[in-house]
């Protein structure tokens, strides 16, 4: 998709906060500035998401959890997408939970396709290959 140039007006603290971000992870100003308008948007469209940082990058998860969306959706569409035996899958997750995961999934669908193909794609060899010093505790 296109990028469209904007001029906008940032308070000076909210700048400050995105260069410290920018610093702190080796990334253009603009880059930072995107990526966390663009996730704003997503928690607007999806009260009860929030995105934190993980080994592969920021993720969409349940707020309140450590759940990761694509966690929840793997086993939604396991359950052949049958609410009731998702909620027992998680019976310690709200029906809102469960529901702002299946929002997101809904709206959101390539990203979290994505992020389960890529969780598919790891195999042993791989996990060992990408990570060696692993391998030394699993004995």
């Amino acid at each position: 998709m296109g990028a469209i140039q904007k001029s906008l007006r940032i308070p000076q603290k909210t700048v400050e906060e995105i260069e410290r971000l920018a610093r702190e992870t080796g990334q253009a100003f603009s880059s930072i500035t995107k990526d966390l308008l663009a996730e704003a948007i997503k928690m607007r469209h999806c009260p009860g998401i929030v995105f934190t940082d993980g080994l592969t990058g920021r993720k969409a998860r349940i707020a309140g959890t450590g759940l990761e969306v694509w966690e929840i959706i793997t086993t939604y569409i396991g359950v052949k997408r049958n609410f009731n035996r998702l909620q027992k899958a998680y019976h310690w997750l709200t029906d809102q939970q469960l529901r702002a995961a299946i929002g997101y999934y809904t709206l959101y669908r390539e990203e979290i396709d994505r992020q389960m193909e890529q969780n598919e794609s790891w195999s042993k060899e791989k996990i060992t290959e990408y990570y060696p010093h692993l391998n030394r505790y699993s004995r």
